[in-house]
């Protein structure tokens, strides 16, 4: 299964971008669509995952600033991050978690994409 991420770039600091994360190869179900971040010098860290017909989980740090949903016809998840900080700066990399087509489970991960929040 490969994932295929876009949609980060510059922008100041207040902005809005909207990240968007497609899912494609030999899919049997999704259970978890997720986003994920990691800034220099620091861990990767969850950002916001989204179970299918479950709640919404966020990082304390962007919880009512960022948006996440999912698309299941077109396997896609989306990030919408409004009132951008610096500290949102970092690459960002969708994840999805489920079953193939022969019901064999899979844990994939996509390029990476970077945001830059920056006057």
């Amino acid at each position: 299964v490969q994932l295929q991420a876009s949609g980060g770039g510059l922008v100041q600091p207040g902005g809005s971008l909207r990240l968007s994360c497609a899912a494609s190869g030999s899919i049997f179900s999704i259970n978890v669509m997720g986003w994920y971040r990691q800034a220099p010098g620091k861990q990767r860290e969850l950002v916001a995952a989204i179970p299918t017909g479950g709640n919404t989980n966020y990082a304390d740090s962007v919880k009512g600033r960022f948006t996440i949903s999912r698309d299941n016809a077109k396997n896609t998840v989306y990030l919408q991050m409004n009132s951008l900080k610096s500290e949102d700066t970092a690459v960002y990399y969708c994840n999805a978690r489920g079953f193939g087509l022969r019901f064999q489970d899979f844990d994939s991960w996509g390029q990476g994409t970077l945001v830059t929040v920056s006057s």
